[in-house]
C-alpha cells in the first residue's frame, strides 16, 4: 500500500522571474530530506506531490511538515477526472472524518482546468449530495463546519479532507549560509529556525568553556543542534575551546565590561569560521533590550568586530514570544535544562549599558586576544549533525545518510 501526499508550496509560487530557481531548491530540500525513504515526488504547477510506502507515511508527513518552502500537507486521494471517480472519493475521505466523529461539512472545489463538465460550485454540489447521502447522520456547515472536502482538479483530481500546516517561508539555501552562535539558551535555536524560514542554510558555533561550563551543556547544545537540523536540513556544529580567551578577558582591570568584551570575541571567532565556511551572516538570538548586552549600544560595539552582517530575526519580539516559538518547534524543552553557558558563568554584577565606543574599542584591544581566538578557531571540533540525527532526536528510526 502507498501513502499519497499533496503538498501545498507558498512563498515560491510569488517568485515570478526566479520562480524556478527556487522550485528546484524545494524540489532538491525534499529529495534530500526524504533520502532512505521509498517515494516518488511529482511537480505539476502550484503543487507537488509525493508517495510513499504506508508504513513511511508518518515519517514522511513529519518530515514535510519540517521542510520550509511548504504551506502545508495533505493525505489524499488521486483519481481520474471523470465525476463519478470524485465522488467516490469524496465519499471514501468523509468517511474517515466521519468514523473520527465528525458531524458537518462543506466541499470546496478548485478547477483549474476550465474544460471539466461541471463549474466548480456544480462538482461541490454534486460531491456534497453524494457524500449527505451515504452519511445521513451529516450536515452541512459551511462557516463552522467539523471538516472540509476539497477537490482540485487539475491535470487529475485530488480529494483531501485536512491539511497539516508547514513551516511555510522559502527552502533552505536559497538565501545563502548563515553561521548561528547556539548557546544552550532559549533564544539562539529558535533565532536559527526563524532563518531557516527565510532560506538560510546554517552551521552552528558554540564557545565552550571547560572546566567552567560541563560536558552536559555541550550535549545540551549538540541536541539544541539536532532539534534545529530537522528544519533546516542538517547542521555542522563548530565547538570552540574559549576557556583561554575568557580567562584573559577576566583577567582585564574592567569586570564590568566582560560580557561586552566577550560578545566582542565571540564575534571575532565567528568571522574567522565565517570565512572558512563562506558565510555571508552571522545569526545571534539578541532581542533588543532584553538583557544589559543587548541595548542598542552594546549591540553596535559587539558586531564591531566582524564585517559579515548580523542578522538579529528577535530584536523585537519579548521572552514570552519566543518562549512559544520554542515550545512549538520543540527547543524548549531542552534549552531549560540547568546547564548554564559561559556567558551566565562570568557576568559581572554591574554590566556596562551605555558603553563608551571608541573607550571600549581600545579597551577590547589592549586585551591583545587576536592570537587566543585565532588559536582557539585553530582546535575548534566540527560536528556533524545530519538530518537522520535530527529525526532520531524525534522518536524516528530511519537510514543512516550524510548531512
Amino acid at each position: 500500500m502507498r501513502t499519497f501526499f499533496l503538498i501545498k508550496p507558498g512563498e515560491i509560487e510569488l517568485k515570478r522571474g526566479n520562480k524556478r530557481e527556487f522550485t528546484q531548491r524545494l524540489k532538491d530540500q525534499i529529495h534530500r530530506r526524504l533520502r532512505g525513504l521509498h517515494f516518488e515526488l511529482e511537480e505539476y504547477p502550484g503543487r507537488f506531490f509525493v508517495s510513499v510506502d504506508e508504513q513511511d507515511s508518518e515519517t514522511a508527513l513529519f518530515i514535510l511538515q519540517h521542510c520550509p518552502g511548504i504551506n502545508g500537507v495533505a493525505r489524499a486521494i488521486k483519481t481520474d477526472k471523470g465525476v463519478d471517480s470524485i465522488v467516490q472519493a469524496a465519499i471514501e475521505c468523509a468517511a474517515a472524518e466521519v468514523a473520527a466523529g465528525a458531524h458537518s461539512f462543506k466541499v470546496e472545489t478548485r478547477r483549474s482546468d476550465k474544460s471539466f463538465p461541471l463549474d466548480s460550485y456544480g462538482m461541490a454540489v454534486v460531491a456534497g449530495d453524494a457524500v449527505l447521502k451515504h452519511f445521513p447522520s451529516l450536515r452541512v456547515d459551511v462557516h463552522t463546519p467539523d471538516f472540509v472536502l476539497m477537490v482540485e482538479i487539475r491535470e487529475r483530481a485530488y480529494v483531501y479532507s485536512a491539511t497539516a500546516p508547514g513551516p511555510r517561508g522559502l527552502p533552505v539555501g536559497c538565501q545563502g549560509k548563515g553561521l548561528l552562535l547556539l548557546s544552550g539558551g532559549i533564544d539562539s535555536p529558535v533565532a536559527g529556525y526563524m532563518m531557516a524560514k527565510r532560506g538560510l542554510a546554517l552551521e552552528g558555533v558554540y564557545f565552550h568553556t571547560y572546566p567552567y561550563t560541563s560536558a552536559e551543556a555541550q550535549q545540551k547544545v549538540e541536541r539544541l543542534a539536532a532539534r534545529l537540523a530537522v528544519w533546516s536540513g542538517g547542521v555542522y556544529l563548530w565547538i570552540v575551546p574559549f576557556t583561554e580567551v575568557q580567562m584573559a578577558i577576566a583577567r582585564g582591570p574592567r569586570e564590568e565590561a566582560n560580557t561586552l568584551m566577550l560578545r566582542m570575541a565571540m564575534m571575532q571567532a565567528a568571522e574567522l569560521i565565517g570565512q572558512v565556511i563562506n558565510a555571508q551572516a552571522i545569526v545571534t538570538g539578541e532581542s533588543l533590550g532584553q538583557v544589559a548586552s543587548q541595548t542598542a549600544e552594546n549591540m553596535r560595539l559587539s558586531q564591531s568586530r566582524t564585517s559579515l552582517p548580523v542578522f538579529r530575526p528577535l530584536i523585537g519580539i519579548d521572552k514570552e514570544e519566543t518562549i512559544a516559538i520554542a515550545r512549538r518547534i520543540g527547543t524548549y524543552e531542552i534549552s531549560i535544562l540547568p546547564y548554564e553557558d559561559c556567558c551566565v558563568l562570568f557576568s559581572p554584577k554591574h554590566p556596562i549599558l551605555k558603553p563608551k565606543h571608541e573607550e571600549l574599542l581600545q579597551y577590547y584591544t589592549s586585551l591583545d586576544l587576536d592570537n587566543l581566538i585565532s588559536k582557539a578557531v585553530e582546535h575548534a571540533e566540527k560536528k556533524t549533525v545530519r538530518f537522520s540525527d535530527a529525526l532520531r532526536e524525534y522518536g524516528f528510526e530511519v537510514p543512516e545518510r550524510g548531512l
